[in-house]
């Protein structure tokens, strides 16, 4: 089987999680006037993944598995628009006067994405409904992985890692810095790069082994997601700047920056 099934798809994985990560971060730089006219837009871009994904679900090839793992990036970006611009976040939008520690801060914490967990778990459970038992799951799979890797990325935030990634939150929710804890790494940390790790490593070796074109490119996709879930894991904790390669993309919020120390 042809070297190309693998290398292209791990290139293009690549390129789409960098891009859109940096148009994400970039769109949601702009005022706030301009959140409105964003979302319509990513609610069309996620209609049509759907669409699609719906289309592809018994399309066992290379262009299906193409086309769900886009489909899958596509309701993601939206998962990710709408928490960004402050539509989908959870019920408690600030911090607690007086501030808060243990259990309670925990549940702080929850409740300040809780609408945005469940929207994940709604998005997740309709694809799963879709895919659970056609030939094609890539989109399926390629969700879980995003996340299981977002959650892992979510909890390590939370116990303490050296970067926050808090230049990527916009001013409105300026609040969750302070669920944030600074530190060099976590006890969980170990158990999340392992995860990543392994999820990589099985990912890519079935997307070597794969006897079939459609296999070679949908694990292959999966496998290079992976890969790049434990580089954003190891960014959290290495001393280099979180946002070394999206730096164009918070150009737009240069000077506005707000004072997140106030916040920890």
């Amino acid at each position: 089987m042809s070297w190309s099934l693998q290398i292209a798809p791990a290139l293009a994985a690549v390129f789409l999680w960098w891009g859109l990560t940096g148009l994400i971060a970039w769109l949601v730089g702009k005022p706030t006037a301009t959140y409105r006219l964003l979302m319509l837009g990513a609610s069309v871009v996620a209609l049509a993944s759907l669409a699609t994904i719906t289309q592809v679900a018994t399309s066992a090839t290379s262009t299906g598995a193409w086309l769900g793992f886009i489909g899958a990036l596509g309701l993601w970006s939206w998962i990710e628009t709408s928490f960004l611009t402050g539509w989908i976040t959870g019920p408690r939008k600030t911090l607690r006067p007086g501030g808060a520690t243990g259990w309670r801060h925990a549940f702080d914490a929850v409740a300040a994405i809780l609408w945005h967990e469940l929207a994940i778990i709604i998005v997740v459970g309709i694809v799963a409904l879709i895919s659970i038992s056609a030939q094609n799951k890539i989109a399926l799979y390629t969700l879980l992985l995003l996340w299981v890797m977002r959650s892992s990325a979510k909890l390590n935030l939370f116990l303490g890692v050296r970067n926050l990634g808090e230049v990527f939150l916009p001013k409105h929710l300026a609040h969750l810095v302070g669920y944030l804890r600074q530190r060099t790494m976590n006890l969980l940390f170990p158990f999340s790069i392992a995860l990543a790790s392994l999820l990589a490593w099985q990912l890519g070796d079935r997307a070597l082994s794969a006897e079939l074109p459609f296999e070679a490119v949908g694990y292959s996709l999966l496998a290079m997601l992976a890969a790049l879930a434990l580089f954003e894991h190891w960014l959290m904790v290495l001393p280099i700047p979180a946002d070394l390669l999206w730096r164009w993309s918070l150009a737009n919020r240069r000077g506005t920056q707000h004072d997140w120390s106030s916040n920890r």
